[in-house]
């Protein structure tokens, strides 16, 4: 590596770590100026009071933890332990009071609060095991009730994650409709979501509706977001560029994290054996602490991640990566007035992984390795002002994410075993290409926008909500890495502005929107329009209509700084210089059906879909370069995806929960391509099958004692196998480029719990069970130093027993 690249490395790192401690500084000075904010504002001294218990409706036992919320403001209290509550020098006048609780049906009443006087009000909450009425942000940009929302959101909630075992992002995302996780590489495990059967790099990944995830932290983003700081994930499927720009072609992932609710803590820990052959221990803490005043508040969360290689064919190189994951974040909050709140967002992640041979040696040391270790600090502020009628709300953010990843992609053979006669070259040649494997990449996403909302009695033909906006979305990104011929350095930007109008009351909502990006490296700016209808005729059926257009833009994406091992070389991608952006057009309809008795609640969905895509970019093997692909907007290589997705819940009371998903889809190119050199050609898309599915069911015949089953079904699919090299006695690999169609897998996993009380207000959970208890898991692995890296699908994991123990306070 010549000089000029040792001074861009050691620049890059001062740079990261100038960066990194002005964000800490910064987001800790506006948390300690929060909570100083917080225990000097003084209450409203009206000496207007609520207070009240909260009953379970059948049980008549009182709920504890419950929300109760002055409705419009930023006033609110949980119950206590006992199910009580008590609010305080309330703001006179006419209010909605609203209780709600996971697992029950929210309730509301009006109420007329008067100076000087104390009110008792009592609620009794009826269970709801599917939230029909749970609050999403993702479909519109504001707060809307699921079933009045104007396009289709999905949600994994909590229970859904503790229920599959969750470790992660990545894990949580199989039990979805149309959704699927998929490895791509046997030695650092890259990761990707395909969202109906769209690569990783179509689907954009927000974090409380902002997109800081980038190109670098895309590559292994997926596992890098701990399943504890999670409070719900928010899918869209379908293109949502209309909503949030870029990359939004395939869908949209919204992360939404914890906040504060009540002064409460956990900590669990889990021990996994991952066939028998490797472990794994994963501890995660949560802490959510308020003031008095309950005027300010910040949820902890942490977790450390310890997994060990694992070698599942015994050639000693590893299928699943040694991972080494820890992580540290809050949200906090003050309500600086009675219709205002600021919000602030930050974490750290620190990961190292690590996959091939000789994981104990230098990296350098070893025939196979691929090693990435990343740096990563981000965070967000937004801040939120309504009107006193509520007709108005204003919303400023600003969110930022710095990314430093040092990585090794090579290896080399020792050199005992170089053959030639001129040795002394050969051995030259193999140091230099083991030395020359390090690289060092830095991402830098600044995000800032505005929003306004108003809401309005009528407007035209029915009562209206319209909503405004703009924002910036600034990208620098670096790759300085002695296995590229050329330092990656782009830099891009991004103006934005969009507009929509719904008309919406509980039957009808229609909606008209665009949004409008300038991105750097497109000369016009593009217009993405939006239409969404919803209809439901008697409160029981939803149907929905929706038309929008998505783009990608000319940019590295994820895996185009994933650098693929192939029969021991590296296989880099270079941008063409005349790629341009890419455009999709998407059509859905779907029919929503709710029904409910006494015990029993229904729930049925099924949702056509088309997805047509123009300009569609593409890897090619470069005609100049060898052992590089191009990456280029394929001529004449337009594709589309249709389908449909089927989706069904049933709850019977508290006693059992059923929830279950199946995809059956086409992914077609327009013409016939190769996907790899010499293969032929195929309309197929690569790794996508036709049809795939889930299933989650808990039973709960006691209180303190549940039990889960659950599954992932995949079908056949096509797989390119690229050409490996080794020794044919012992190794096992392509003698030719192929493509395989492989067999379907279904995983089968259980989870048993029980909850022990301890102390007054405290819970132990013991929980063990097995996952992919029927060991479905590939069986053709290449093997030794010259295997395809990427010749990898089905099932993550093999059979895996694991038990944990969680602590409540």
């Amino acid at each position: 590596m010549d000089l000029n690249a040792k001074n861009s490395m050691k620049k890059v790192e001062i740079n990261s770590i100038l960066m990194k401690k002005r964000y800490i500084l910064l987001l800790c000075l506006s948390t300690l100026f929060i909570w100083r904010q917080a225990k000097g504002n003084e209450p409203y001294k009206t000496d207007a009071n609520i207070f009240g218990h909260v009953l379970d409706k059948n049980t008549k036992e009182h709920l504890p933890y419950v929300t109760v919320q002055l409705k419009g403001t930023t006033l609110g209290t949980t119950t206590d332990a006992t199910g009580h509550y008590f609010l305080k020098n309330l703001p006179t006048g006419n209010f909605t009071l609203e209780v709600k609780m996971i697992g029950y049906k929210t309730i509301t009443k009006e109420v007329k609060i008067i100076a000087n006087t104390t009110q008792e009000i009592d609620f009794e909450m009826e269970e709801e095991s599917i939230p029909l009425n749970a609050v999403v942000v993702s479909a519109n940009r504001n707060e809307t009730n699921r079933m009045l929302a104007p396009s289709l959101v999905s949600v994994v909630d909590i229970k859904m994650l503790e229920a599959t075992n969750s470790k992660s992002l990545a894990q949580a995302l199989n039990f979805q409709p149309g959704l699927r996780v998929e490895d791509n590489c046997q030695n650092c495990g890259f990761s990707q979501v395909r969202i109906n059967g769209l690569e990783g790099a179509y689907s954009q990944i927000l974090i409380d509706s902002r997109p800081i995830y980038g190109a670098l932290t895309g590559v292994y983003g997926l596992e890098q977001i701990p399943s504890n700081m999670i409070d719900r994930i928010e899918v869209i499927r379908g293109g949502g560029s209309a909503l949030f720009g870029s990359s939004a072609i395939g869908g949209v992932i919204n992360v939404i994290t914890k906040e504060p609710s009540r002064n409460s803590g956990d900590i669990v820990h889990m021990f996994s054996s991952i066939n028998g052959k490797a472990a794994e221990n994963n501890t995660m803490f949560n802490a959510s602490i308020l003031t008095e005043n309950r005027k300010a508040g910040i949820m902890l969360y942490g977790q450390n991640r310890d997994r060990q290689g694992y070698d599942h064919d015994g050639d000693s190189f590893t299928e699943m990566p040694m991972l080494k994951n820890r992580s540290f974040g809050f949200r906090s909050f003050l309500k600086t007035g009675l219709y205002s709140k600021l919000s602030i967002e930050y974490h750290n992640m620190h990961e190292f992984r690590r996959g091939g041979d000789s994981l104990k040696l230098q990296p350098f040391q070893s025939k196979i390795t691929e090693q990435l270790e990343h740096y990563i600090n981000g965070g967000g502020i937004n801040y939120v002002q309504n009107s006193a009628d509520m007709k108005n709300k204003f919303n400023l953010y600003a969110s930022a994410q710095h990314t430093l990843r040092k990585s090794y992609y090579g290896g080399g053979d020792p050199v005992e075993v170089i053959p030639g006669s001129n040795q002394n070259q050969e051995v030259i040649d193999n140091l230099n290409n083991r030395l020359g494997s390090f690289g060092r990449s830095t991402e830098l996403i600044h995000h800032l926008g505005g929003q306004y909302t108003r809401s309005m009695d009528h407007l035209l033909f029915m009562p209206a909500e319209l909503t405004a906006g703009a924002e910036y979305l600034n990208n620098t990104l670096t790759d300085v890495s002695g296995y590229r011929t050329h330092d990656v350095d782009q830099k891009t930007h991004t103006a934005s502005g969009f507009l929509q109008n719904e008309w919406k009351d509980d039957r009808w909502s229609i909606l008209l929107g665009g949004r409008l990006d300038k991105h750097s490296l497109v000369k016009s700016a593009i217009f993405s329009p939006r239409v969404n209808i919803r209809y439901n005729p008697n409160g029981k059926v939803n149907f929905r209509l929706s038309y929008s257009e998505g783009f990608r833009a000319p940019q590295y994406f994820d895996e185009d700084l994933h650098v693929d091992i192939a029969g021991g070389e590296h296989i880099v991608r270079v941008l063409s210089k005349d790629l341009q952006e890419e455009r999709s057009r998407s059509v859905s309809g779907s029919i929503d059906f709710y029904h409910t008795t006494d015990n029993l609640q229904l729930n049925a969905l099924a949702e056509g879909f088309f997805t047509h895509l123009k300009n569609k970019i593409t890897a090619i093997d470069d005609p100049e370069v060898e052992g590089q692909k191009l990456v280029v907007n394929a001529k004449g290589e337009n594709a589309k995806v249709y389908g449909i997705n089927l989706e069904g819940r049933m709850a019977y009371g508290r006693l059992l929960d059923l929830q279950l998903g199946v995809t059956f889809q086409k992914s077609l190119f327009d013409q016939a391509q190769e996907p790899i050199e010499g293969v032929g050609g195929y309309r197929e898309f690569m790794r996508t099958p036709d049809t795939y599915g889930y299933f989650v069911t808990t039973w709960k015949p006691a209180t303190r004692f549940s039990a889960t089953l659950s599954g992932n079904y995949t079908g056949r699919m096509y797989v390119p196998h690229v050409k490996g090299e080794g020794d044919p006695a012992k190794d096992r690999f392509a003698s030719e480029n192929k493509i395989e169609r492989v067999n379907s897998f279904f995983e089968l996993h259980t989870k048993l719990s029980y909850d022990i009380p301890v102390l007054e207000y405290s819970t132990l959970q013991l929980n063990a069970g097995v996952q992919n208890i029927f060991n479905a898991y590939q069986k053709d692995f290449d093997t030794g130093a010259g295997r395809a890296s990427d010749y990898i699908y089905g099932p993550s994991a093999p059979r895996s027993v694991f038990a944990g123990i969680k602590l409540t306070l």
